[in-house]
């Protein structure tokens, strides 16, 4: 398999971060790993392989990319609302240093955004307020409302805006019909084991999908069986079965 690593630039942050991508031709599709993670985890954890006939056919180059988790929303140590700012730095080095980088290696500026667990949340987050660049998100398993997340402190602009749960009711005016026209959310969750205790995956995917539905953004709940655990085997297996379906 065609695999390029790279390391990029992360102004705020405190390290440059890793890109690796995989494939040669294809739809982009910006992967990001569950918390705390390094780009190579998708690669690790079996994920890369569960498509990889979609990668060698041509179909899609991922881009899997660092989590910068560690100094944002996983540091417990500063309030939800500085986690909320140091966030706009991983955002803006996606947007900017990644997006750069995958347009000039494809030859496209839209990418789809997916990822497992926290990876979820990321996808969420940037198809919602970045639908320019990320028109579809694949999100799997996710937890979407941070204020959840042993926060603590008082809550401002910052952590309002990073918050699907808050922000996604209050949608209006012409970016909510911006929004309806250009964004596709997918909410993958299962059943099974560790999916709501203690992720509250299973709950936030379906109260998310209430809440997409309440402002008519396209999107999409797909719940899996009690068998569907909070773990690798089972999102190699959402991945395999959803991600033809845009490429």
């Amino acid at each position: 398999m065609n695999r390029h690593q790279i390391e990029l630039d992360a102004p705020g942050l405190d390290r440059p971060g890793t890109v690796i991508r995989y494939g040669h031709w294809g739809r982009p599709v910006v992967v990001f790993p569950s918390e705390q993670g390094r780009a190579w985890d998708y690669e690790n954890n079996g994920m890369v392989g569960a498509v990889a006939d979609l990668v060698e056919s041509g179909r899609v180059k991922l881009y899997c990319v660092d989590s910068f988790d560690h100094v944002t929303w996983s540091d417990r140590s500063v309030s939800l609302e500085e986690r909320a700012r140091r966030h706009g730095a991983y955002a803006s080095w996606i947007t900017d240093r990644v997006m750069s980088f995958v347009e000039h290696d494809s030859g496209q500026r839209e990418a789809i955004a997916t990822g497992c667990s926290m990876g979820a949340f990321h996808a969420l987050l940037l198809g919602l307020t970045r639908a320019d660049l990320f028109p579809v998100a694949i999100c799997q398993s996710g937890s979407y409302d941070p204020s959840r997340w042993h926060a603590w402190g008082d809550r401002g602009d910052a952590a309002y805006f990073t918050n699907p749960v808050d922000f996604v009711p209050h949608l209006g005016g012409d970016h909510l019909d911006w929004l309806r026209s250009r964004a596709s959310i997918l909410l993958v969750v299962g059943e099974g084991p560790w999916e709501e205790h203690p992720t509250e995956s299973l709950s936030q995917a379906r109260q998310m999908a209430h809440l997409l539905g309440e402002r008519g953004i396209r999107h999409e709940l797909d719940v899996w069986g009690h068998d569907s655990a909070h773990d690798w085997p089972w999102w190699q297996k959402q991945l395999a079965h959803h991600l033809p379906r845009f490429c």
